[in-house]
């Protein structure tokens, strides 16, 4: 996996990639289409964030590099690369619990909050990018 030079593009299966840890200053693309929604990226070396017709969906501290984003109401997944370990933020349904698998490992229950927001830790090493799947339980 290598990062996204276009900062986000659509792929072949309909999913989405996005982001690019490696640069030094951040950048940003706005109104990308896709299936009918309207996406905003902003990413450089200390973040990646995504929206989706003004609401967020995605952050990760440090950046990454984010490809085969899928998202349901039931389930998310993609696979994320960065330099090092990272913070991902995820906007779900508030109050729902979701089963987590990071790297096909499972990472147990997580109960988002108020708001919808779900917190997880992904390790990770340069180069080798890590699967995560998300389901409501």
């Amino acid at each position: 996996m290598a990062v996204i030079s276009e900062l986000i593009r659509s792929e072949a299966d309909g999913t989405i990639s996005f982001g690019d840890y490696t640069l030094s200053d951040k950048k940003k693309l706005e109104d990308f289409k896709h299936e009918g929604d309207l996406f905003k990226v902003k990413t450089f070396s200390d973040i990646t964030k995504l929206e989706r017709n003004g609401m967020f969906v995605y952050e990760s501290v440090p950046g990454t590099a984010v490809e085969n984003f899928k998202c349901s109401a039931d389930f998310v997944s993609f696979s994320v690369e960065g330099k090092e370990d990272a913070m991902v933020t995820l906007e779900l349904e508030p109050e729902t619990t979701y089963d987590i698998t990071v790297g096909g490992n499972s990472a147990g229950q997580m109960k988002t909050n108020l708001g919808g927001k779900l917190n997880l830790s992904v390790e990770l090493d340069p180069g080798v990018a890590v699967l995560v799947e998300v389901k409501r339980v």
